[in-house]
């Protein structure tokens, strides 16, 4: 008997592929977040489910942070000492993330951050924490950008959520728009949840602006929109920057969502490895379309997984794997390097979208289109 154990024994020694690789998952799987907080379960899930078809097995310990940076850390302190993880997928929110950052530098844990964009998470020289979506920066360029080619603006309107992600990102697309003469005609921030966004929309209105850029998530994203409506705030072009914009919730509001252009970090209509299978995979199982959120849970789930399997769940061994791969799949090549004062950052290629026929629909950039932009901005019905 002490021989077929020892024998097993050397047996899962040499095959760590065997044992479940125990990783953490923190998420907002309730409160106001939710609805993204989905996206990033379901997409874990799937590759759960492919995981185990390459003989990887998973114990995952998840935790619900309800959005809060209070309750992500605590998630944290958890996972890394009592449930001793070999690495964290999440959080989503980059208030969350920024959060827990530090400690997993602390605590000597690889934290994988599928989608939060505040650019100083990976901006403060932790070796430990990496990122797989492109940050702030790049939603503010790709989405720029993309209105220049469109059309000739010489004007833009800021409206914002107070919140890391919102701050963050207004702020990047500020600077950016001065590098290329465009006026900031107002720029106006929000308490998160706000009722009525009304008068503000006024004051943007009476600036006549050619862009207004907007930074939400989902619940604000769609009262935003509809107040813009009834207000006849009437620009070139509704600028959404990721998160409440692109997701199936703002998409369904057709009155109102119909040809607003978004920035995504990913779509099923790109033509990464896997990216079109994913879709269908997800729509099928689910019953809905995903978000970019979802893609890029999925990518960061594999990674941490496969890498963590290859290092027979030592935390070193994944933290320098991670930081030494390279992979290909439904977020493009994925890297995680050092560059413009980022660490451990995966340079990410972003995409533009618009809602045309209340579809999400790739316009730029034009090797990966697959729709024609409409620009300017339709009168509203």
């Amino acid at each position: 008997m002490r021989k077929h154990l020892l024998a097993l024994g050397a047996t899962l020694a040499l095959a760590p592929c065997l044992l479940a690789q125990k990783i953490g998952v923190i998420n907002s799987m309730t409160g106001p977040e939710a609805p993204i907080g989905e996206n990033i379960t379901n997409g874990i899930k799937l590759a759960e489910e492919d995981l185990l078809k390459k003989g990887i097995h998973l114990q995952l310990v998840w935790e619900d942070d309800t959005g809060k940076p209070q309750i992500s850390m605590s998630a944290m302190e958890k996972l890394a000492t009592r449930d001793n993880v070999v690495g964290v997928v999440g959080p989503y929110t980059s208030a969350c993330s920024n959060a827990v950052a530090k400690l997993a530098e602390k605590y000597k844990v690889s934290l994988l951050i599928p989608s939060a964009a505040k650019e100083e998470i990976t901006r403060q020289g932790l070796q430990h924490v990496f990122r797989m979506n492109a940050p702030a920066d790049k939603y503010a360029s790709s989405l720029i950008d993309a209105a220049l080619s469109l059309g000739k603006a010489k004007t833009i309107a800021f409206i914002y959520e107070n919140t890391d992600f919102g701050t963050s990102t207004s702020k990047t697309a500020k600077d950016y728009v001065a590098t290329k003469g465009i006026q900031v005609v107002a720029d106006v921030s929000y308490p998160k949840g706000s009722a009525d966004y009304r008068s503000t929309l006024a004051q943007i209105k009476s600036k006549n602006p050619d862009l207004v850029f907007m930074v939400s998530y989902v619940a604000d994203a769609i009262l935003l929109m509809r107040q813009s409506r009834e207000m006849g705030l009437q620009p070139q072009a509704f600028l959404g920057a990721g998160a409440g914009f692109t997701t199936t919730e703002f998409a369904k509001e057709r009155a109102i969502s119909e040809c607003v252009i978004s920035c995504t970090q990913w779509t099923d209509d790109v033509n990464w490895p896997g990216a079109k299978d994913f879709g269908k995979r997800y729509k099928t199982k689910f019953g809905k379309e995903p978000t970019y959120h979802a893609a890029c849970a999925y990518a960061s789930m594999i990674i941490m997984a496969e890498t963590a399997n290859n290092a027979g769940g030592d935390r070193v061994k994944t933290r320098d794997g991670l930081k030494a791969g390279k992979w290909n799949g439904i977020m493009g090549e994925v890297k995680f390097t050092d560059y413009d004062g980022f660490t451990n950052q995966n340079n990410h290629q972003m995409l533009v979208q618009q809602i045309l026929n209340g579809n999400y629909e790739t316009v730029l950039p034009k090797q990966f289109a697959s729709k024609t932009a409409v620009y300017p901005f339709p009168k509203w019905k």
